[in-house]
């Protein structure tokens, strides 16, 4: 199976302050934060001006790119960019009969791609087949990932296998398709991270070390290139019901699991309206709030939160 992102996280923020409710969100795009509430789509960099020089991205006639396609998250991205009316779907997966499988449900407008996401001549490959394919890429979702436990004392093999995969990909992808974006003056990177990326990972360092780096890159990618018709994603949930959360959500559970294809949902509207930080749990944005507002009490927390998971584990 393709090392696909299943997800994530968490995170808690809920044991920082304790006793506070969740209210309003005032920053952020003023959504709010709490059970029950939307999803937050916080919104990307980039200035007014280009965002009116440059076409809207909709997902009707484009050529989409999905890493980690054959499951999970990435499956229900292919599924639904094709529903959306995409002009090709390339599914690309490690699993090559997994992403050969997805392709063949979506049928003439998607075509299938095994590649190591690890391996940039791969990804290369993969982005040269997609051209073939359906012409120049509008849109890449390095969505590919994969998660381990352990601290400090992981292996330098197993620091340097998921760092390839949750790291080097998303550069890989953007190496591969940003000059020819910048050239057309349009162009969407989108990836998946993980509210790991945001918070931490309670159980796994590699995990929350690679996370935060794949946000901070989509972070710099949106900065630098925002103004050459860039538009920049980041998907960070908590937990959703893929290959990876099979055996039990664990912290990242703590505001319930989501559908990967409510995830997909959740992603195709912030592509239209062109949002940098999806959050399809809302929770994550007050959690932050409170992490910058305190640091030591958020760290606090967290500690507490690692205590409780410890002993119920």
């Amino acid at each position: 199976m393709e090392r696909s992102e299943a997800s994530s996280v968490t995170q808690g923020a809920s044991e920082v302050g304790a006793g506070a409710k969740h209210g309003a969100c005032d920053g952020f795009g003023g959504a709010s934060c709490g059970a029950g509430q939307k999803p937050i789509l916080a919104t990307s960099c980039g200035s007014f001006e280009q965002l009116l020089r440059s076409p809207p991205m909709e997902i009707q006639g484009r050529n989409c790119v999905v890493t980690g396609g054959a499951s999970g998250i990435g499956r229900a991205l292919c599924r639904r960019f094709a529903a959306d009316g995409a002009r090709g779907v390339v599914v690309a997966d490690r699993d090559g009969d997994g992403a050969a499988a997805v392709a063949e449900e979506i049928g003439a407008a998607a075509v299938a791609v095994t590649v190591d996401v690890a391996v940039e001549s791969e990804v290369q490959d993969m982005v040269a087949r997609a051209e073939a394919a359906f012409g120049d890429v509008d849109l890449i979702f390095s969505n590919a990932g994969i998660g381990t436990g352990g601290g400090v004392e992981v292996s330098d093999e197993g620091w340097q296998n998921i760092w390839e995969i949750n790291v080097m990909s998303h550069i890989f992808a953007a190496r591969a398709v940003l000059p020819k974006m910048i050239e057309r003056g349009e162009g969407y990177i989108a990836s998946t991270a993980s509210a790991a990326g945001l918070l931490s990972q309670i159980g796994s360092a590699p995990y929350a070390v690679t996370k935060h780096a794949a946000v901070a890159l989509a972070e710099w990618i949106a900065i630098t290139h925002g103004n050459d018709g860039i538009r920049v994603s980041v998907l960070c949930p908590q937990a959703v019901r893929t290959a990876m959360t099979a055996r039990g959500p664990g912290v990242a559970g703590v505001d319930g699991m989501m559908e990967a294809e409510e995830v997909a949902d959740i992603v195709v509207r912030a592509i239209d309206q062109e949002r940098f930080l999806i959050l399809p749990h809302p929770q994550v944005q007050e959690y932050m709030r409170r992490k910058t507002a305190d640091y030591d009490r958020w760290l606090n927390g967290m500690r507490r939160l690692r205590e409780r998971f410890l002993a119920g584990a």
